[in-house]
């Protein structure tokens, strides 16, 4: 095992308050930490502000870039496009929290909380629902009956809250082996029991007629993981654009965390994924930071790896 756990899942926004309270007041986030770094310390470009945020174990970072106006995401955007990714947080109830977030102004992905249905093994009884962020990043809720999941989903200390933390980012992905070479080969990356989502339900869930698509868990030695999402129908999804960069709103980072970062960068190097240096701050300081490499899988999702 290379990667032992995703420290963070870093956003990029238009307005941090705006995401903050949007977080805290609607999912239940807490603030961890909350400072701005000039551009002699962080980048030769811009300023940014970076707001960390907790839901149980689990962290998210909110980044706004105060000197630029990144791109927004793209209002048609489909759960199929391979720059798509969600946070999928998990729910003690999802009646309760549905009925939570219905009191807010949010943008539906679903109609409404879907249940997988008994026939796809796998993901039988769990009920899901996906919805986006004021900046368009998407996210779903997530109920897991007592067979699924993880442990720590039903551990009784953790149910007496609404909204518990964040099992997985799901990213879709054009080629389910291609990206197995990447996460799991490369990475080290323990690969779960997937599944083959489709019909009514899923189409429903994903707010696409007809969709199916192969879903494949993967985990690190511990904590959130990660999920690929392969959409067979509808195909060809559209790529990432190669002029995105880190301050357009598209842009979401999964923190890695290794315990032989040289060792995964040389084998990365070797089958030609390139890997930037760069400083990556604490979460409680601007001036304190660390090092690792911003790489790219092979649909162009941004990985941050660091150090353990």
């Amino acid at each position: 095992m290379l990667v032992l756990n995703i420290r963070a899942i870093r956003l990029t926004v238009t307005d941090v308050n705006r995401s903050q309270n949007f977080y805290t007041q609607v999912l239940g986030f807490e603030t961890v930490s909350d400072f701005t770094v000039d551009e002699q310390n962080y980048s030769d470009r811009e300023t940014i502000r970076i707001t960390t945020l907790q839901l149980g174990t689990e962290v998210i970072e909110l980044i706004q870039y105060l000197d630029v106006e990144g791109k927004p995401i793209p209002k048609d955007s489909q759960s199929n496009d391979l720059w798509f990714q969600h946070l999928a947080i998990v729910v003690s109830d999802m009646d309760s929290a549905y009925a939570h977030l219905q009191s807010f102004k949010i943008e539906h992905i679903s109609t409404e909380p879907q249940t997988i249905p008994l026939s796809n093994a796998a993901s039988a009884g769990v009920r899901a629902f996906k919805f986006k962020d004021p900046d368009g990043h998407n996210l779903e809720l997530i109920w897991f009956p007592a067979d699924k999941g993880e442990n720590k989903w039903h551990n009784k200390l953790q149910t007496n809250r609404l909204f518990l933390g964040i099992d997985h980012s799901a990213i879709t992905v054009a080629d389910t082996k291609q990206s197995l070479k990447f996460y799991r080969n490369y990475l080290g990356m323990h690969v779960k029991e997937g599944s083959l989502n489709s019909g009514e339900t899923q189409a429903y869930l994903d707010g696409l007629p007809e969709a199916k698509v192969k879903v494949t868990p993967l985990r690190p030695d511990k904590g959130m993981g990660i999920e690929m999402l392969d959409y067979i129908v509808p195909a060809n999804g559209r790529p990432i654009p190669s002029d995105w960069t880190s301050f357009d709103i598209a842009t979401v980072q999964i923190e890695l965390v290794a315990n032989d970062i040289e060792k995964i960068v040389e084998r990365l190097r070797q089958h030609s994924v390139e890997c930037l240096s760069t400083q990556i701050f604490l979460p409680d300081s601007a001036s304190s930071y660390y090092e690792g490499f911003l790489v790219k899988d092979p649909n162009g999702h941004s990985i941050l790896l660091i150090a353990e």
